[in-house]
């Protein structure tokens, strides 16, 4: 009895999160792969038809929104990284008794909704605010505007998700024993030479998790998109939004987010097999 107890512990401890993965994902996405391949219209019905030219209409109507989302959330995972890094670096290394209060001022934006911080930043970026003036008096904002540009939408992308590149990265340089650097310059190593084989490769998965903890929810967005873009600087997020809710276009819009569930997918399995499983489970860092 006891043996058989031990056997069954494994699964009665996966269950609950098993059973609330299959509830909320994996009936609603088979519901939304059988809509994405329904005809018809909602006055007339929807019909399952297996219309597989729903996707090639999507991709082939919205491919700028499309080209647009990544490329957007792209830039901002660049200069997330930019910023979250050396961010990370002061609060871990720099820190000092400091440390917690400069956690929480990382933080800090999520104590309100994404929604207020996105309608701040179009506050912010209007055209008689200080900031714009600023902006304007050296050169990055032409003719006083700021606001429907992609460099408002992007600046707001990496605002709002620049505390998911900052923690991974700083949770992993917190692990860092500092006598693996002082070992490196007793050996002669420079700071720079320290930093490049010890300390970067040591932190290489909060870095990746970063990225792709920034990256995935960036190229889905559709809020930063709607208060601070144009209608030039629309995301595939904001197409799939104005299907369901506006055109009501259910199977187009299931389409389009399958394929760029899809997409999603394909960048980040090429991601991580570029930078190597290793890497993300922190494994052989120091070796390579």
């Amino acid at each position: 009895m006891a043996a058989v107890r031990r056997r069954l512990t494994p699964y009665l401890l996966l269950f609950p999160g098993a059973f609330w993965l299959i509830v909320f994902f994996v009936v609603p996405m088979y519901y939304m792969a059988r809509l994405s391949l329904d005809s018809g219209s909602l006055q007339q019905g929807f019909q399952f038809t297996w219309q597989w030219s729903n996707y090639h209409d999507a991709l082939s109507l919205y491919k700028d929104p499309f080209i647009r989302a990544f490329e957007y959330a792209g830039a901002a995972t660049v200069i997330a990284l930019l910023i979250g890094y050396p961010l990370a670096y002061a609060i871990a290394f720099r820190g000092g008794r400091w440390k917690n209060a400069m956690l929480v001022a990382v933080i800090a934006p999520f104590f309100t909704t994404y929604l207020i911080r996105t309608i701040a930043w179009e506050t912010m970026l209007s055209d008689q605010s200080p900031v714009t003036k600023v902006l304007d008096s050296i050169g990055l904002a032409p003719g006083g505007h700021v606001l429907a540009t992609a460099g408002a939408v992007i600046a707001g992308i990496t605002y709002n998700f620049l505390p998911f590149m900052v923690l991974p990265i700083y949770a992993s340089l917190e692990r860092i024993d500092p006598a693996l650097i002082e070992a490196g310059k007793d050996l002669y190593a420079s700071s720079r030479a320290a930093f490049v084989r010890i300390t970067l490769p040591l932190s290489l998965p909060g870095l990746i998790a970063g990225t792709l903890l920034t990256f995935i929810p960036a190229a889905g967005d559709y809020v930063n998109a709607f208060f601070l873009g144009g209608t030039n600087n629309k995301m595939i997020g904001n197409v799939i939004q104005g299907l369901y809710l506006v055109n009501q276009d259910y199977p187009a819009a299931a389409a389009l987010s399958f394929v760029l569930m899809a997409v999603i997918m394909i960048i980040v399995f090429v991601y991580i097999r570029f930078a190597g499983s290793e890497s993300l489970m922190g494994e052989e860092a120091v070796a390579r």
